[in-house]
């Protein structure tokens, strides 16, 4: 057999002799033998792949099998009977239909036994996370939570279609829980252009408008989900989107006082989704809407009523409990520095005018700020404030 040496080598692939080293000491040129301090390498060796490009193909293939599993669990949910999209779908698709099904009906330890069992398809878990981020916090199981959060965290920056759907998910999970200010850029913004065709754009446009809803901007939310609405017109089928936009709107339009409209909204969600039972679109809503859900349930579907309110009693525990020990471990991300500082101050029983001449402000101004404060973290005084905030010295 001929051999060549390592600045022959390095001659002939075109690379540095410090590379062939490199792949000597690493063991990556095959057949390769050392006398003393000389390489052998065989004339008819090969250059081994550069281990940068196969991370970028890698992440090329990632990127064009997620595209492909976003496209396939985009197909409407025929109107009739949503379930006989499972006896269509391939068997990756349905999977991801069986967890949705799942989520809507408030079968939320179903969603996490179809996550699971994406174990080793980061691709399909990817897709998977959207709705078992939502059914743990339902839950209140936030060491599930805290398990997918860092699954996804790991996804993160790619800059591409993974990246991105990672920060969707966790983008729905923040406006879940009521922390618009730890949302991306592009939701605060509504900048969407860097998301493929693949991915649903009501579904972005439901989220933007969830957002808007939750920092108090309820005439924009209203005017986003209505525009969304209204250039995706209902194709023959269910998404969540026909969905979760109406009960958007009717949430915008009751923050509003438009009580008569709220109710249209709700009506027009219910007609689509309580036929088959799905309730947890409206669960999810009963303390946001002070008695319209009852008053719609009573009205037109009160066969759903029980099963609405029974579902909200047992979840809005569990939201609680979730939320406070989210609230805890994000503190310093739901509020702003200077919060951070001054509810900590407040938390101490340090005296409002005390507080207010350090930090150049009137003691009516730090109040509103304050109510502002109670109001990100579901709380309603110092006492409460104080588990929050002190843990930190």
């Amino acid at each position: 057999m001929e051999y060549l040496s390592a600045l022959e080598v390095s001659r002939k692939w075109g690379v540095s002799l410090r590379q062939v080293q490199r792949l000597l000491a690493g063991g990556r040129i095959s057949r390769s033998r050392k006398h003393g301090r000389v390489w052998m390498i065989p004339a008819d060796a090969e250059k081994p792949e550069d281990p940068r490009r196969e991370k970028m193909l890698t992440g090329k293939r990632l990127s064009s099998e997620l595209c492909r599993v976003i496209e396939a669990t985009s197909v409407p949910m025929p109107s009739d009977n949503p379930d006989s999209i499972l006896e269509t779908a391939d068997e990756r698709a349905r999977l991801q239909y069986e967890a949705d099904l799942a989520y809507l009906r408030g079968d939320f330890a179903h969603v996490l036994r179809c996550y699971e069992q994406t174990e080793g398809n980061i691709a399909d878990r990817a897709r998977a996370s959207l709705v078992a981020i939502a059914a743990a916090i339902s839950l209140g199981d936030y060491r599930k939570y805290a398990m997918i959060e860092a699954q996804l965290k790991s996804c993160l920056p790619r800059n591409d279609i993974l990246d991105l759907f990672a920060e969707l998910a966790l983008a729905s999970a923040m406006v879940s829980v009521s922390a618009p200010s730890m949302a991306p850029d592009w939701l605060k913004e509504g900048d969407f252009g860097a998301f493929p065709p693949q991915v649903s754009l009501p579904y972005l446009f439901y989220l933007r408008a969830k957002y808007l809803v939750c920092i108090g901007k309820y005439e924009a939310a209203l005017a986003v989900a209505q525009t969304s609405l209204a250039f995706s017109a209902r194709e023959r089928g269910i998404t969540f989107p026909d969905i979760y936009l109406r009960v958007v709107c009717a949430l915008a339009c009751r923050r509003l006082e438009r009580e008569d409209e709220a109710k249209r909204w709700l009506m027009e969600a219910m007609r689509i989704a309580l036929p088959h039972g799905f309730v947890t679109p409206f669960a999810e809503s009963v303390s946001d809407f002070g008695g319209v859900v009852e008053q719609c349930l009573e009205q037109a579907f009160p066969k759903y009523l029980d099963a609405v309110i029974g579902q909200w009693k047992h979840t809005v525990k569990n939201w609680i409990a979730f939320h406070n020990q989210f609230t805890k471990d994000n503190i310093t991300s739901i509020l702003s520095l200077r919060e951070f500082h001054l509810a900590q101050m407040v938390a101490r029983r340090v005296p409002y005018a005390e507080i207010a001449k350090q930090y150049n402000i009137s003691v009516g101004r730090l109040k509103n700020i304050m109510l502002e404060i109670y109001g990100k973290l579901f709380i309603s005084g110092r006492d409460e404030l104080a588990k929050y905030v002190l843990i930190y010295k």
